[in-house]
C-alpha cells in the first residue's frame, strides 16, 4: 500500500473530508512539521502532500521512496521544482479550485475599504448611534465603484473573475499581464499604476514578479488609490507599501499574503495593524470550505493518475 503523508493538515483545516486521500493509500497526517521533522517523516512516504512546507534537498534527500509531491495550492514556490526533477520525483498543484473563493475575498476587501465598513459598524456597535439622535451618519465620506478603474495584475483564472465582478460593479476594467487580453484593454505596468482606483495582484511568485509592486511603482500611483495583494507577499516590496500607506500615498490597503506567514512583530505590516483603511487576512482567500474541498478532491485524482501512469496537473 503507498504511503501518503500530509505535513501540514492544519492549513487544510479540520473540516475537510480527508476521505479522498485515505482510498489511494495508506494516510498519515500531522498537523505542521518542522524542518527537521519533515526529514523524520518523509524516509518511506511514496507521496507527499503538503500546502506550505518547503520542500527541498535538505528536507527530502533521505525520502529515497519519495514519487510524487501534492501541493495543495496553485502556487509552489514552495518546493524546488528542479531538484525534485533531477531525481525523478513528480510535482502536482491544483489549478482552478480557489478562482471564486480568492475573487470573493479580493471584492470583499474592495468594497470594505470603499464603504469603511468597519468605521459605520462601530458607530452602531459602541452606542454613539443611539445616543446620537440622527437618523444617518455620512462620515468618512464613502464612493461609487460605478465609473472606477480596476487595475488587475495578472489576468488568469482568478484575474478574470476578479474583472468580471469588477464589470459587475460598473467599474473600467484594465489589465497588465505578458500577452494582450482578448477580452480587456492591457496596458503596462506603469500606465495600470498611473490609471486605478483600485490595483489587485493576482499572480504567481516568480524571479518575473518578485518585487514587482515597489516604490517606483507606488509613486505612480493615484493618491486615494486601493492596494490588494492576493497574491504571494514577496510581490510586493512590503516595506515600502507600509510606508506608502503611512505617508497617506494609498487611501486603503488589502493584504491577505506575506513573505512570512505568520508574519513576526518586527514586519512592516505590524505598524499598520488595526489601522483605518488597512484590511489585512490571514491568508485566507483560497479557503472558502467548497475550495478546500475541491483542493482535496483534485490532489486525490492527481495521485490515482500518477499511480495509473497518467500525466495530469504536473509542473515538473
Amino acid at each position: 500500500m503507498k504511503e501518503i503523508v500530509l505535513l501540514d493538515g492544519a492549513t487544510l483545516g479540520d473540516d475537510i473530508d480527508l476521505s479522498v486521500l485515505r482510498e489511494q493509500g495508506h494516510l498519515t497526517v500531522w498537523q505542521g512539521s518542522s524542518p527537521d521533522e519533515i526529514r523524520a517523516r518523509v524516509r518511506e512516504a511514496d507521496v507527499i502532500v503538503t500546502n506550505k512546507c518547503r520542500l527541498d534537498e535538505k528536507t527530502l534527500a533521505g525520502a529515497g521512496k519519495l514519487r510524487l509531491i501534492c501541493v495543495a495550492a496553485t502556487g509552489y514556490d514552495n518546493i524546488d521544482v528542479a531538484w525534485c526533477r533531477s531525481r525523478g520525483i513528480a510535482v502536482c498543484n491544483v489549478v482552478g479550485y480557489s478562482t471564486d473563493s480568492v475573487a470573493q475575498l479580493t471584492a470583499a476587501m474592495a468594497l470594505d475599504l470603499v464603504m469603511h465598513m468597519p468605521d459605520f459598524t462601530a458607530y452602531v456597535n459602541d452606542g454613539r448611534y443611539t445616543a446620537g439622535g440622527v437618523a444617518n451618519r455620512l462620515f468618512p465620506a464613502f464612493h461609487e465603484l460605478r465609473g472606477k478603474t480596476w487595475g488587475i495584475v495578472g489576468a488568469g483564472n482568478i484575474g478574470h473573475q476578479v474583472a468580471r465582478v469588477a464589470e459587475a460593479f460598473g467599474c473600467r476594467v484594465i489589465v497588465c499581464r505578458r500577452r494582450r487580453d482578448p477580452d480587456y484593454e492591457t496596458v503596462s505596468l506603469e500606465e495600470l499604476c498611473a490609471r486605478s482606483d483600485i490595483l489587485s495582484l493576482h499572480v504567481p511568485l516568480s524571479a518575473q514578479t518578485q518585487g514587482l509592486i515597489g516604490r517606483r511603482e507606488l509613486a505612480l500611483m493615484k493618491p486615494g488609490a486601493i492596494l490588494i495583494n492576493v497574491s504571494r507577499g514577496k510581490v510586493t516590496d512590503e516595506a515600502a507599501v507600509a510606508e506608502a500607506f503611512l505617508a497617506g500615498k494609498l487611501g486603503g490597503l488589502g493584504v491577505d499574503v506575506y513573505s512570512a506567514e505568520p508574519f513576526p512583530s518586527d514586519h512592516p505590516f505590524a505598524a499598520l495593524c488595526g489601522l483605518p483603511n488597512v484590511c489585512l487576512t490571514p491568508h485566507m482567500a483560497w479557503g472558502a470550505f467548497e475550495a478546500r474541498q475541491r483542493c482535496v478532491a483534485d490532489m486525490a485524482e492527481s495521485i490515482r493518475a500518477f499511480f495509473e501512469g497518467k500525466t495530469r496537473s504536473r509542473v515538473d
